[in-house]
């Protein structure tokens, strides 16, 4: 579905990503880890367009994304989930949902049921601002504002970050209920182990803005985490 080949990103002349490549098949559910700078939100921020690379390819499906705008990539099927989630502080839920759908240049702007369905809490919270919301509200908030837009691939940065354990597990099944009824690939940045291996089929760990290793969720061993995660 998604094939990165050899992509070099930076930040003005600091090199982040070096030469990179992961493939992201059609239906899975692939988990990025790594130590803190090592250039994994840089990478989805590649995907997304935030950050397009000077060097190498992104192509999904077979369509060449590596100069093509964000909003672009979103018509395409590309959604992204920011660490620190962004909800428009001073907008409605609701608006911050119609900013998504209206990105996309989706012809309406009505909330489809399946979000509904996903995330019960949103539909009492449509008239509150998004700045008062709690972090577990707002993390839902972010999610379903990418999901609005029906995508076939959802990029997700930290979303357990700073999330009390009960929050978690509610993050950890509206995920999996994404990946199986909405027939969504995603890709998480994420640094909570546990909900990794709980939820995720495949790995890839970073290091120096490389993939050094990956495999079947199964593979990431204590060794390998002592390896390349311990601090």
């Amino acid at each position: 579905m998604l094939e990165i080949d050899k992509i070099n990103t930076f930040y003005g002349t600091s090199h982040i990503l070096h030469d990179l490549s992961l493939t992201i098949p059609e239906g899975a559910m692939i988990s990025v880890l790594g130590r803190n700078g090592v250039g994994k939100s840089t990478l989805l921020r590649s995907i997304i367009g935030l950050n397009p690379p000077r060097r190498g390819s992104i192509t999904l499906n077979g369509r060449d994304l590596t100069r093509m705008s964000g909003h672009r990539r979103a018509r395409l099927g590309v959604a992204y989930v920011p660490q620190g989630r962004e909800i428009i502080a001073d907008m409605t839920v609701a608006q911050n949902l119609e900013v998504a759908m209206f990105a996309k240049g989706m012809r309406s702007t009505k909330v489809p049921d399946f979000v509904y369905d996903l995330f019960p809490m949103i539909r009492p919270l449509m008239g509150r601002r998004g700045g008062v919301l709690s972090g577990g509200q707002q993390q839902q908030v972010a999610i379903a504002r990418a999901l609005v837009q029906e995508p076939d691939l959802l990029l997700l940065d930290e979303p357990t970050e700073g999330l009390q354990p009960s929050v978690v597990e509610e993050i950890d099944q509206i995920i999996r209920r994404i990946h199986t009824e909405r027939n969504c690939s995603i890709l998480l940045v994420e640094q909570n182990l546990f909900f990794v291996r709980e939820v995720t089929e495949q790995f890839a760990i970073m290091e120096n803005g490389r993939i050094v290793v990956s495999g079947d969720i199964a593979q990431l061993t204590d060794d390998l985490v002592a390896a390349h995660l311990s601090v």
